[in-house]
């Protein structure tokens, strides 16, 4: 990979870290221990360990439904999956990511250029790209299917747990705010009635419902910084009632929507999430905080995180595995 590729995904990470961040001190780290290397280095022809992953950037985690992990990064081949124990399995599926690189707009420009009602942020494509760039989110359904988003690519695809395509959201490389287009599209999540649920968020500014079978039902949102308005609709997760959850990033806020999209309320001052976990006892890991559903903060991970999170997933035992842009994922183990 060339110099100014390295620099341009240091750009993009170094930003979406910065997002201000509330102070976790007072939260009690109660019951989760840092796993000290996870996953297991790789041994070298000399059959010796040849030192950490080289990720580039940890954009999210999933666990499949037969308990192994799948780490999405930007490096070549994006999609590994590993045991829970950490041995590489090696890597899956079949959906190759675009090249091209969402990033902020520079300050100069959009002080002089942006309005009201335009996004934040922009794809750049060929020669500044990178490779698998597009690697945003990955997500398990509850029947075990692998969802994964590719934000400049425009699209979200969906993958049996063997790893093949079998069904596509959005127009590969077409943006638009359309029934059939996304503008850089961040994350998805499925409802207790089978819905999709997917935020169309680094380009536009709106949360999306398709049927099961991918069928356009409707949206919500618009550019703002009121109750209902996004600034950037980065993650989303549904509880067991329906209930919908934005990380409103830009905002610093999550916001919560009834099934239809109906603003409810909201949680303020919980910093910039680039990571929202739905727990199976309906709890939320909000970067690196667990709160409850009403936004109150119960406990925090121990060591590096917190804000930093960019994605991640919860084990059926509670183990808790984050995606970080500084190009590691880590294990927690709940004790």
């Amino acid at each position: 990979m060339r110099v100014h590729h390295l620099a341009a995904f240091l750009l993009l990470g170094l930003s979406a870290a910065a997002s201000a961040q509330p102070s976790d001190d007072g939260i009690p780290v109660t019951h989760y221990k840092a796993v000290a290397e996870w996953p297991k280095p790789l041994t070298g022809d000399k059959g010796l360990p040849a030192g950490p992953w080289n990720y580039i950037q940890v954009t999210s985690v999933a666990v499949k439904k037969d308990g192994n992990i799948l780490v999405m990064h930007r490096g070549d081949d994006p999609i590994l999956e590993y045991k829970p124990g950490g041995d590489l399995v090696g890597p899956f599926g079949d959906v190759k990511f675009s090249h091209g690189k969402v990033m902020p707009l520079l300050k100069e420009v959009a002080a002089k250029g942006r309005t009201p009602q335009m996004s934040g942020y922009q794809a750049v494509y060929g020669a500044a790209g990178c490779s698998n760039c597009g690697a945003h989110e990955i997500r398990v359904d509850p029947e075990g299917n692998v969802w994964v988003v590719d934000a400049p690519g425009q699209v979200i695809t969906k993958m049996s747990a063997a790893g093949r395509t079998l069904m596509t959201l959005g127009t590969r490389d077409k943006r638009g705010k359309t029934n059939s287009s996304f503008y850089l599209p961040t994350d998805i999540t499925f409802a207790p009635n089978g819905e999709l649920i997917v935020t169309d968020g680094y380009g536009n500014d709106r949360v999306v419902r398709f049927s099961k079978d991918g069928k356009y039902l409707g949206e919500f949102g618009q550019r703002g910084n009121g109750p209902g308005q996004f600034q950037l609709p980065h993650n989303v997760v549904v509880d067991a009632k329906g209930l919908i959850y934005v990380s409103d990033r830009d905002n610093q806020r999550v916001e919560i929507f009834d099934s239809t999209g109906k603003y409810l309320r909201q949680w303020e001052h919980v910093g910039g999430l680039s990571s929202l976990i739905m727990t199976p006892d309906q709890h939320v890991w909000a970067g690196g905080v667990l709160r409850d559903l009403d936004g109150k903060a119960l406990e925090k991970l121990p060591g590096e995180t917190p804000g930093g999170a960019h994605g991640g997933a919860v084990a059926p035992n509670g183990d808790v595995y984050i995606g970080l842009l500084s190009g590691t994922v880590r294990k927690f183990v709940r004790q």
